[in-house]
């Protein structure tokens, strides 16, 4: 499956809409504008909460929790070296390689693709490719993706 992250340009709060391969919106993500750390929730288009995101703002390094009904399903933390970036995911075990910084890395678990992460270069705003594989919860992974861009995001600044 193929979704496509489209951040709004000039929001005060972070706020994304999720299409489908044919251009339909399909998920929503809304963060909180004045929070400790980010706070972002993803909604069906019915207003219901599939996923909440939550930074730990006293933490050495970026580390963001991904939470549905309630539990937590994944943790993602951010590691920095002197010539790369890394991040972890336990929960779900999954790694993660690329390049962070062009926004073009890959998820994989024991190396098999989870999901492969690109930046669409030329669009107005942030546009994300987002492949997943077959029979992986689009949930878990849309989460983790949206969760290593806020982490990015939270070093950048």
């Amino acid at each position: 499956m193929n979704l496509y992250i489209k951040q709004h340009v000039f929001t005060w709060a972070d706020k994304f809409s999720v299409y489908d391969e044919k251009g339909n919106e399909i998920f929503y993500v809304k963060g909180e504008a004045f929070s400790f750390g980010k706070q972002l929730r993803i909604y069906d288009l019915s207003g219901n909460e599939l996923a909440y995101i939550e930074q730990k703002v006293f933490s050495f390094r970026p580390r963001f929790f991904v939470y549905r009904n309630g539990n937590e399903v994944a943790e993602i933390v951010a590691r920095f070296g002197f010539f790369k970036q890394e991040y972890f995911i336990s929960g779900p075990d999954w790694n993660v390689t690329g390049d962070f910084f062009g926004h073009c890395y890959e998820i994989t678990d024991c190396g098999m693709s989870i999901a492969s992460i690109s930046k669409e270069w030329f669009s107005w705003g942030d546009t994300y490719a987002i492949s997943i594989a077959d029979g992986i919860d689009e949930i878990n992974a849309l989460a983790v993706v949206i969760a290593i861009d806020a982490a990015i995001d939270t070093a950048n600044n």
